[in-house]
């Protein structure tokens, strides 16, 4: 059975978590360990300056501010889930929280990377967006002139977690090595999921990668330092450029799918969201597929076990043939889920698969969902735009602080009243951008 909002209802196919048994569903998602020559990154690595994390934060040059401390527009703090409730919620530094070209996608902290929560000394969240192709650029300059490398870009925000009362953030652009690690380029995936673990970063592929890649590969004991403040990405007149960008990491590997990729005509679910499941054994990733939100639709969700950290090797467990093969897969009614966690409860042993629905219109707060094989639990709640909306309104990534039990979240949007991107050559652009871009906190135990 499941209950919604204290009413009790029969499962149906869209309530219900289903395990897939298919052995070619399964086969056809496992994954071919790709690596970037050790000779290619001691390259790269030899050509600009090899900073760590620490560095990162040292350098933090964005503020974040605390909805608790009223300096976030109201829109703002109304993107925050109203049940559950949020425990602690921040908006961006102005440009960040307004930006037509930049849209906030993925998350995860050193709360996955390792069990302690912590990355050295420091506590960190790793925020990542993706430049807005398909919604800004497309409209705006579809001529691919109007912004010169601006398109088809992926960057991530260390943001240092130290102070709760001041959170900051630097920006770190993802590119990839060429020419034998003496350039490199930018990245331009997807980033619909991340996932941090041990010193690897994970993050999803576009799903017409090229390559048929379905996640890229980062090193943490790789981030890379610019040597000239300029436009271009790559290497320039005396040495190396990120596009204004201070940093950089090079991928160091991927995971490809079989030829012809994930979508449609090969049956291969793309994957849209990745979280880290520490309660499952071993650790593994968790990986869910998109569909539109206008209707209920069944939809994939599966895993893929984690390798013991190790700074030489890759984060996911091979077999002999180099293939991370899928530890489980699920169907479930994934409408408008753009982030999801799976979590065993140690004590009772009963499994959840959190998968919050993302709403397509202004304004609109998403729907709480907690699955299981019974069926769905949701909430209710008052003062939002539908009394079962009581989620973030247009709710990414997510990602469980394992030492802690606080799950993370954040926003996407920062359209106008119309739900339409604007452009932001114009004056008085930012007048029309409503903010509802945030970074959120919610304590497990509060999610039924």
């Amino acid at each position: 059975m499941a209950t919604s909002g204290g009413t009790t209802q029969a499962a149906d196919v869209y309530d219900e978590v289903r395990k897939v048994t298919s052995s070619t569903d399964l086969a056809n998602h496992r994954l071919q360990e790709r690596r970037v020559s050790a000779a290619t990154i001691a390259e790269l690595d030899s050509r600009l300056p090899n900073v760590g994390v620490a560095d990162v934060l040292a350098s933090a040059n964005h503020s974040m501010k605390s909805v608790s401390s009223g300096q976030c527009a109201a829109r703002e703090a109304k993107a925050l889930p109203v049940k559950p409730g949020y425990s602690s919620g921040y908006c961006w530094d102005t440009g960040d929280a307004t930006t037509q070209r930049w849209l906030p996608q993925g998350l995860t902290s050193s709360g996955d990377a390792d069990n302690d929560g912590l990355w050295g000394t420091n506590k960190v969240i790793l925020s990542g967006w993706k430049s807005n192709d398909d919604g800004f650029f497309k409209k705006y300059d579809a001529s691919q002139t109007k912004y010169p490398n601006s398109r088809n870009l992926t960057r991530v925000a260390f943001i240092d977690a130290n102070d709760p009362t001041a959170m900051k953030y630097r920006w770190v652009l993802l590119v990839v090595p060429t020419e034998g690690g003496a350039n490199f380029d930018n990245l331009g995936a997807n980033i619909g999921g991340m996932a941090w673990f041990g010193d690897k970063l994970m993050i999803t592929a576009k799903g017409d990668d090229a390559s048929d890649n379905a996640l890229f590969v980062f090193s943490m004991k790789h981030i890379l330092q610019a040597t000239v403040n300029d436009n271009p990405i790559g290497r320039v007149s005396g040495g190396y450029s990120a596009h204004g960008y201070q940093y950089v990491m090079p991928a160091i590997g991927s995971y490809g799918l079989k030829s012809g990729g994930c979508g449609t005509a090969t049956g291969i679910s793309c994957a849209a969201s990745m979280s880290v499941d520490r309660s499952a054994t071993p650790d593994s990733i968790v990986l869910n597929e998109w569909q539109s939100s206008s209707a209920p639709k069944i939809g994939r969700t599966w895993s893929y076990r984690l390798a013991a950290p190790s700074e030489a090797g890759m984060p996911l467990e091979v077999d002999a043939s180099g293939h991370a093969n899928v530890s489980e897969m699920f169907t479930a009614d994934v409408s408008g889920v753009q982030g999801a966690l799976w979590y065993t409860d140690p004590a009772t042993g009963k499994r959840s698969w959190y998968m919050p629905k993302h709403r397509g219109g202004p304004g609109q707060q998403g729907v709480y969902y907690n699955r299981d094989a019974q069926g769905r639990t949701t909430t209710t709640c008052s003062g939002t735009d539908s009394a079962g909306a009581c989620w973030a309104a247009h709710s990414q990534g997510m990602s469980l602080w394992w030492n802690g039990k606080t799950v993370w979240s954040q926003t996407e949007w920062a359209a106008n009243a119309s739900g339409q991107w604007v452009d932001d050559a114009n004056s008085g652009w930012q007048s029309s951008v409503i903010r509802e871009r945030v970074l959120f906190s919610v304590p497990l135990s509060s999610m039924p």
